[in-house]
């Protein structure tokens, strides 16, 4: 099985903080994706501006 991209292991992770389950249905999509823009900010915050364009681009494994 692949590796989930950064950016949505740590969305499915606050998923589960918050008791969420991450693939139920929202506005059309998985739940988990609604909790990216709070994902962006933080990775954003404690990464460099390089790792952080390479996580965006779905790298950063």
């Amino acid at each position: 099985m692949k590796t989930k991209p950064p950016r949505e292991r740590a969305a499915r992770a606050l998923c589960r903080f918050n008791g969420v389950p991450e693939n139920t249905m929202f506005e059309g999509r998985p739940m988990w994706e609604s909790y990216l823009p709070e994902v962006d900010v933080i990775l954003e915050a404690a990464l460099s501006a390089e790792e952080w364009e390479r996580v965006k681009q779905g790298g950063g494994e």
